[in-house]
């Protein structure tokens, strides 16, 4: 069920609207859902699309508080759930259906973007001559390939991204996982086995070239930022460096001694956002005048 909400911001003067759970159907993959968060005003906004990653939906940690800035600041923001990643229009908080993560791949992942671009880019709210994206993790090398494919993006920003899309099991595990046709990933939070059928590896090699983060980074038009926690356990900060050293005309953003998800976790229950995704909260926003809506 779709729900709307509006919150008046008394140091801003201005009303948030937001709306939850609205339905975007994708022909190619199934239908899923997604959140908007952006002031009452007669200007048209920027648009400010947030892409999860591995293991990641919409309604994660702190997401909900960071979407609250980006409107507070004067964006129209959107999160979504990737059709495939474990999650339904019926419990978009668990991973409620894992027959459909093991089936989820890249090329699913880079079609639902795309629905939700050609979804928004008409909204009488949006701006589209200002659009970015926002890629966390697996979904930081999604927005990379995205954002070369389609001239319309025009703002690019990576939070803790992966610099290649070939993060399969190798030597003996691949082994395994080609002749069983599935591996399991326990998820440390729910502790579920969750699995990758090996139709995940199979549509990689299929569209290799076009999977190719590196690439993408190099060719991309748009303007990028990339942010990263110099203690970053999941994925190296050398991640960040490479992709710098990929698109020289990139700034690199280094938050110091900050992890994976920048402070936050799931659940997060504060009313707050932890002090490092605040601050690269304020990092985005402030490139994002800069160069995008004030060029």
């Amino acid at each position: 069920m779709q729900l709307t909400n509006k919150k008046y911001n008394k140091n801003q003067n201005m009303k948030i609207t937001k709306k939850q759970n609205i339905i975007v159907s994708n022909p190619e993959t199934r239908d899923f859902l997604a959140d908007a968060y952006y002031p009452e005003t007669e200007k048209k906004l920027p648009l400010v699309i947030f892409v999860h990653g591995y293991k990641g939906y919409k309604d994660w940690g702190a997401w909900d508080l960071m979407a609250e800035k980006f409107a507070e600041a004067g964006f129209f923001f959107f999160k979504f759930n990737f059709s495939h990643n474990g999650t339904t229009v019926e419990s978009p908080h668990h991973f409620a259906d894992l027959e459909a993560f093991g089936n989820n791949n890249y090329s699913k992942e880079l079609s639902d973007l795309g629905v939700v671009i050609d979804y928004f880019v008409t909204n009488e709210k949006v701006d589209d001559q200002k659009i970015i994206l926002i890629g966390h993790s697996r979904g930081g090398g999604i927005s990379i390939i995205k954002t070369y494919e389609d001239e319309r993006i025009n703002g690019l920003i990576t939070l803790a991204s992966v610099d290649t899309l070939d993060r399969f099991p190798k030597n003996e595990a691949f082994e395994n996982w080609k002749k069983e046709g599935v591996y399991y990933v326990v998820n440390g939070r729910t502790k579920q086995e969750m699995p990758h059928y090996y139709q995940f590896y199979e549509d990689f090699k299929k569209n290799e070239h076009r999977f190719d983060v590196e690439r993408a980074i190099e060719m991309a038009k748009a303007h990028v930022l990339i942010i990263h926690g110099t203690n970053d356990e999941s994925v190296d900060a050398k991640n960040a460096e490479h992709l710098h050293i990929l698109n020289p005309n990139s700034e690199l953003y280094l938050v110091e001694n900050a992890n994976h998800t920048f402070g936050a976790k799931e659940p997060w229950e504060e009313g707050y956002l932890p002090k490092d995704l605040n601050e690269v909260t304020e990092k985005c926003i402030e490139f994002i005048k800069e160069k995008i809506v004030n060029e």
